[in-house]
């Protein structure tokens, strides 16, 4: 399948504080807060929505492109993506700015406050799909990204006629109304977590009905350790998570999903056999520290998949 990945690039900063927050936010005074949180660990890690859906994407034996725009410090990572299966012929480097950085402070609940730089990637815009070759596009991912690329992209998808993933998640509260609105329109897909859901249906007046039925093909919430909802065709799948082996660090499992998912549709399985592909694919993320430090064989897949459901053989298709 000829997929174009689209969205962040980054290093991510990874930080872990030995508590809840919640237990240090003062509902009353919300709007005086201010927090500091003394943290035990920080680790820096390859990441990005777009890099990390490419990575796991390459681990099922696809091989998509990404389109992005990195900074002076890309060298190593563009030679790491491309030696685990990652085309990265469309990622424009810049080399007057750092690639992009997200600063994450995750609980012990796995709950996660966050920052973003965006750096290299505010030039995403300058980038469009009318310079590819649209014919052999099969489907894009539009990712968060520098908002006014998240504006552009789903709009040159609608005109060329290339279907599209919908992925605002990060950046609903950057985008107006409005712009959520015509994203959603057009796309083959939606996919947000449940909390992300609700901000876009505050933000686009629309009701919880409406966006269900809005994308052609599914609209698909994750809900975290209780796995995920997908509405297509009428029909409503509930899907359930894979519980981890151990549980390290929820950052890029929402990416791994999404690319569990891909593959899924790339193979033409149901959307039962595609939403399960998604729930193990965002477990093997969960069981490492990082986006992507998780590895796998497609043999592994299918024996841990049928550990867990039966696909009766249909995914013996990964391995021809």
């Amino acid at each position: 399948m000829n997929i174009i990945v689209t969205g962040s690039i980054a290093y991510d900063y990874l930080m872990t504080f030995p508590g809840r927050f919640a237990d240090y936010i003062l509902p009353d005074q919300l709007d005086r807060i201010s927090l500091s949180f003394l943290v035990d660990e920080m680790r820096r890690q390859r990441g990005g929505c777009a890099a990390n859906v490419a990575y796991s994407l390459a681990l099922l034996d696809e091989r998509p492109r990404i389109m992005a725009t990195a900074g002076q410090d890309f060298g190593e990572y563009r030679q790491w993506l491309e030696q685990h299966g990652v085309d990265t012929s469309l990622i424009r480097d810049e080399p007057d700015l750092f690639t992009a950085s997200f600063f994450v402070n995750t609980d012990q609940g796995g709950h996660q406050i966050a920052s973003f730089y965006t750096g290299a990637m505010a030039r995403a815009r300058e980038l469009s799909f009318h310079d590819l070759e649209t014919g052999e596009i099969d489907l894009a991912v539009i990712s968060p990204n520098d908002p006014q690329a998240m504006v552009k992209y789903p709009a040159e998808c609608q005109e060329l006629g290339i279907p599209y993933l919908y992925d605002p998640s990060q950046q609903i509260i950057r985008l107006t109304g409005d712009d959520l609105q015509k994203g959603l329109e057009g796309c083959d897909l939606l996919v947000v977590n449940d909390y992300e859901f609700e901000l876009l249906r505050g933000k686009t007046g629309l009701s919880a009905e409406v966006i269900r039925h809005t994308p052609s093909r599914a609209c698909v919430v994750t809900l975290g350790a209780e796995g995920s909802l997908i509405w297509a065709k009428g029909k409503t799948y509930n899907i359930p998570a894979v519980p981890p082996k151990r549980s390290n660090d929820p950052t890029g499992v929402g990416d791994a999903f999404r690319a569990g998912l891909l593959k899924g549709l790339a193979l033409g399985l149901s959307w039962d056999l595609t939403g399960r592909m998604g729930a193990l694919a965002a477990t093997y993320a969960l069981e490492q520290t990082g986006p992507q430090n998780h590895h796998y064989t497609l043999a592994d897949f299918i024996a841990r998949f049928r550990d867990r459901f039966d696909d009766d053989q249909a995914l013996d298709v990964l391995l021809l």
